[in-house]
């Protein structure tokens, strides 16, 4: 009886072990990136447009991240009720505006009567923006001479936006954005249609972490089946950043892919040799390269 009794306890902690150990691991490098030679590969990308310095994926809030120096500004992308591409993180308005509703059942009309709220739920002039309207920023900026990019990512939902892909490529195409956005996103689905409607698109993948030793990735709320030839046309993997290894950073490496880590709020980060820090706090990590 004893030992079936252990066995309940020891297979249970065996694996959250292996599930744990990536994260376990993390702990074990050195921390807290202090310098500008420990960056000066790095490209810092500015999560919601810098979270944490102001209101995330608002105009004003990309505005700031491109003020303090970010190389890239990441935003989220969903479909309305009339097929508009708008920016917002979940799938619902109920945390960011003053009103309720899934984006998907609202069309932009709908969606514009209401107002981004702050952190103590007032309502500010800001509206949840279009992708039309984050494109013509970053057009203007870039026409002022600064290079920041756009690092698009297609949310993983529980709605079938069905051909957000191929209008999120007009957009592209209509701003001649190749040179300046790349697509990411969880979902396998949403990368492989436009690599195959358009091969010369960046894409990114997104995902937790890999099991160790096997080939799957935790990805968002499921399991999927990971390879570097299932993922030929990937040129990044964006992991969380207790999830990676040196050891699968240096794979992925040397298998010619970059790897970029999220979400970071301060400069508290495994020192690790990645391309590209997604973080709320992008001023912090500029100040660091200055």
């Amino acid at each position: 009886m004893k030992k079936k009794y252990h066995l309940i306890w020891v297979l249970p902690l065996f694996v959250l072990l292996y599930l744990g150990s990536p994260a376990l691991l993390s702990f074990c490098y050195e921390h807290e990136l202090k310098n500008k030679k420990e960056i000066k590969n790095m490209e810092i990308i500015a999560h919601r447009g810098g979270a944490s310095l102001g209101l995330e994926n608002t105009l004003s809030c990309y505005k700031k991240g491109i003020e303090v120096g970010a190389d890239i500004i990441e935003i989220d992308i969903h479909l309305t009720k009339d097929d508009q591409i708008v920016v917002c993180h979940d799938e619902t308005i109920d945390r960011t505006t003053n009103g309720t509703g899934i984006i998907r059942n609202l069309s932009l009309n709908e969606i514009r009567r209401y107002n981004i709220i702050d952190s103590k739920g007032n309502a500010t002039n800001e509206k949840i923006p279009t992708l039309d309207e984050v494109f013509n920023l970053l057009l203007k900026t870039r026409e002022t001479g600064n290079s920041c990019k756009l690092l698009v990512e297609i949310k993983h939902n529980n709605y079938n936006y069905q051909g957000i892909e191929e209008l999120l490529l007009s957009k592209i195409n209509t701003f001649n954005a190749k040179n300046w956005v790349t697509v990411q996103s969880f979902n396998d689905f949403s990368l492989e249609r436009i690599h195959l409607l358009d091969p010369s698109i960046r894409l990114e993948k997104l995902f937790f972490w890999k099991f160790p030793c096997l080939p799957f990735v935790i990805d968002w709320y499921k399991i999927s089946y990971f390879s570097y030839e299932k993922y030929e046309y990937i040129s990044s993997f964006n992991m969380h950043y207790r999830g990676l290894t040196k050891s699968f950073l240096d794979e992925i490496h040397n298998h010619g892919k970059e790897v970029k880590i999220w979400t970071l709020e301060g400069t508290n980060a495994p020192l690790l040799d990645v391309d590209g820090i997604i973080t709320n706090r992008p001023d912090l990590w500029n100040s660091i390269r200055h």
